[in-house]
């Protein structure tokens, strides 16, 4: 079996803010019908910790929890968890990964985090300003003060974190900012994920909103949603400060992403990858899906109180899902000269036409060509470092006597010109 990674909802999309470009929270209507209380119970987690320790071929499993918010269920849970992990590890060595918005961390947390050597990722979307514009808590409070209390948390208890920065609509015009500040909070490792959702005009027969490509319901794009090139401008805006004083140090989730493509390694990133089907999300009464982002009834693989979870992986339907990804692609994208970088990204994404009328093309497409066009000089030169044994961090100063060389050569061409006045 191919490894495989999975997004654990164990309490639903239960939160306690009500950030408005959250894709998840409605998926409580999914479940509501039910009577179902949104928690996982003992026997579900105990199945899950299992079934995935022994359905993982590696030697190392790594478990993800998110939500909603995990913290809700309080740190004597999560004791639980460790304990079921110890007790069916099979002498494989555990990971967890844990991802909170922040705002009810306190000393108990940091504790058992680092005792338990959990990775976290905190939810936080550059300066205050930026960060309050959506992320609010159910009584339309900001989040900011208390989201920064509990990073004081994590870095008390020597917890290792990175940052998780939604882009949209507002802070992708502020990209030297949101870099400026994660960097003086002490992040040193950074995802940047864009925000792009589908409303459509009615609620579907769900009662969901927030819609997937070939709804075939009457849609448009969120007011929050990022605009396609501007998301490519944040990321470049971001990598020319990074490639001149930052290499080695801060590390930037699609950056390392985009060197594995250009050195020729299979992209560690699902969005990336010529197929996806391998990063899945089990719901708190054992439902899986087909992946985070798929959460709709019919992207339900099964239950895996039911059906055990490696059979479930291994579907047909799964399967024909993580091939969709290269074979849906329009032929703008199979004639792409970035394809090998891009592979299409999300298919969540997919749902805009190509000049041709093809229906399929990614939103954020030019904003990715941009991106990759203008990084493509400096990933060839860490590329070419990797590959004989140099180090990728010398692109700083190639990159600034680049851009000096490129500045004089300007300066040069302004001269002439005014001569020629």
């Amino acid at each position: 079996m191919k490894p495989f990674h999975i997004m654990a909802k164990p309490h639903g999309p239960i939160c306690n803010l009500d950030c408005t470009y959250c894709y998840y929270l409605e998926k409580e209507n999914l479940y509501r019908a039910s009577g179902r209380g949104f928690r996982m119970s003992a026997e579900v987690l105990e199945n899950y910790v299992r079934q995935t320790i022994e359905s993982h071929p590696l030697d190392t499993v790594q478990f993800a929890w998110q939500g909603g918010e995990p913290t809700l269920l309080g740190v004597e849970y999560f004791g639980q968890v460790v304990e079921l992990q110890k007790k069916h590890a099979r002498g494989k060595k555990i990971e967890n990964a844990f991802q909170t918005n922040g705002t009810l961390l306190d000393d108990k947390w940091g504790e058992f985090f680092f005792k338990n050597r959990f990775l976290i990722g905190l939810s936080v979307d550059g300066p205050e300003e930026l960060h309050d514009a959506y992320r609010r808590d159910k009584g339309g409070q900001p989040t900011f003060a208390r989201v920064m209390r509990g990073l004081e948390v994590l870095k008390k208890h020597g917890v290792e974190f990175n940052t998780l920065t939604v882009i949209n609509r507002k802070n992708s015009y502020r990209a030297h900012d949101v870099y400026r500040f994660l960097k003086q909070i002490g992040s040193k490792y950074m995802q940047f994920i864009p925000i792009v959702e589908q409303i459509a005009d009615e609620p579907d027969a769900n009662g969901l909103v927030l819609l997937k490509p070939f709804a075939r319901q009457r849609t448009q794009v969120s007011e929050w949603s990022v605009e396609p090139l501007q998301f490519g401008r944040f990321l470049q805006q971001v990598f020319d400060s990074w490639v001149v004083q930052d290499v080695g140090r801060i590390f930037v989730q699609i950056f390392d992403v985009a060197l594995e493509s250009w050195y020729g390694e299979p992209q560690s990133l699902c969005v990336f990858a010529p197929e996806c089907g391998r990063a899945l999300a089990v719901e708190h009464n054992g439902d899986l899906y087909s992946c985070d982002h798929f959460v709709y009834p019919e992207n339900r693989l099964g239950n895996i109180m039911d059906r055990p979870l490696g059979g479930l992986l291994e579907l047909p339907q799964q399967k024909r899902f993580g091939q969709a990804k290269s074979t849906s692609l329009p032929s703008d994208c199979r004639n792409c000269d970035v394809r090998f970088a891009c592979n299409g990204e999300c298919p969540k994404h997919r749902f805009t036409t190509t000049a041709s009328g093809e229906y399929g093309l990614n939103y954020l497409c030019a904003g990715y060509k941009h991106f990759f066009h203008h990084i493509d000089p400096y990933m060839r030169f860490m590329a070419n470092e990797l590959k004989h044994n140099g180090a990728p961090a010398r692109v700083m100063e190639w990159a600034r006597s680049r851009r000096g060389a490129i500045g004089a050569a300007a300066v040069t061409q302004s001269s002439h010109a005014f001569s020629r006045v």
